[in-house]
């Protein structure tokens, strides 16, 4: 079902917000108090849903290009799991294969094979697709 924009309320509306590139964090600021305003109204019309997702829209605009996430290598994800769950190269063995093996893969010295990375989704139980 698509919903029909009445055209005024939302020119109006948009003179309110006045949503448009964030250009600094004064104005992600900004728009962020803006977002929870609109997300705070129990029943939003559907200029204002079109006004949160425009909003939503530029936010995440400014936020990838400013505040990058980096990807972690497969051996952080090993590295970062094996620390939340206390485990040490020996807990892996089973998994990776021999003591020889699981220390260089622990290590970064060796890469991780797509049958290892499907043991460590499933006993760590994420994506092998972390560990590729």
């Amino acid at each position: 079902m698509t919903l029909t924009i009445n055209e005024t309320a939302y020119i109006n509306l948009l003179s309110a917000v006045k949503p448009r590139v964030i250009s600094n964090e004064e104005e992600n600021q900004k728009a962020l108090s803006q977002v929870e305003k609109l997300i705070a109204i129990a029943q939003r019309t559907p200029e204002q849903d079109e006004i949160l997702e425009l909003l939503v829209v530029l936010i995440e605009k400014f936020e990838s290009e400013n505040y990058p996430i980096d990807t972690a290598s497969p051996h952080e994800v090993l590295a970062h799991l094996m620390k939340e769950h206390d485990l040490k190269q020996a807990d892996l063995v089973g998994i990776l294969g021999s003591s020889g093996v699981t220390s260089e893969v622990v290590n970064g010295k060796r890469g991780i094979s797509k049958n290892q990375a499907k043991a460590l989704g499933e006993f760590f139980k994420v994506s092998a697709g972390v560990f590729i």
